[in-house]
């Protein structure tokens, strides 16, 4: 008996993936974009470190160092955190304006502040690290004419080797403030 809904016989179209559901809600924060592959990695990395940090503690607890299984679930929840929040680092958009997402900061822009949103190309940082590489980043100039630093770029940890990705990612950006920017 086939069960077509199980398989995927059907043809693949990026395009209905990508497009909002009419339910969807605008006032909500959203990434226009899903985490990349680099990114997912060093997540699943660090939750793979804490569960044998965890691991460790236990069994300090049970040998009878109580401070040191404290000390070891201490830092398995400070990995865990760094893990979720590397999950949450990029750009995200609503219908108010569009977040930057770092993994000690976060800058909002609201669209009524936002001059001009562009794809430009310039040297980015390579998966973050202090080395630039020439490539694509989406910029937002603000109307004092502060430039931020880039939402994303085709070099980070999100389009690493994925180009249309990028392009899609950042052509609905710039789609969200093409529909809520004010002049």
């Amino acid at each position: 008996m086939p069960l077509p809904f199980l398989t995927a016989d059907r043809a693949f179209d990026a395009s209905v993936e990508d497009t909002a559901l009419p339910f969807d809600d605008h006032d909500s924060w959203r990434r226009p974009y899903r985490p990349g592959p680099w990114r997912v990695a060093a997540a699943a990395t660090l939750l793979l470190l804490a569960s044998f940090v965890l691991l460790a503690a236990m069994i300090i607890a049970f040998a009878g160092s109580l401070s040191g299984g404290g000390a070891c679930f201490a830092l398995a929840v400070v990995v865990i955190v760094c893990a979720l929040r590397l999950l949450r680092v990029g750009a995200w958009v609503s219908r108010h304006g569009v977040r930057r997402v770092a993994f000690f900061r976060t800058t909002t822009v609201g669209w009524n502040k936002a001059a001009a949103l562009r794809t430009v190309q310039q040297p980015v940082k390579w998966l973050g690290l202090p080395r630039t590489v020439q490539g694509q980043a989406l910029v937002v100039v603000r109307r004092s004419g502060e430039q931020l630093p880039p939402l994303v770029t085709d070099h980070n940890a999100d389009f690493l080797a994925r180009a249309e990705a990028f392009d899609r990612a950042a052509d609905t950006i710039e789609a969200w403030g093409a529909e809520y920017r004010v002049g």
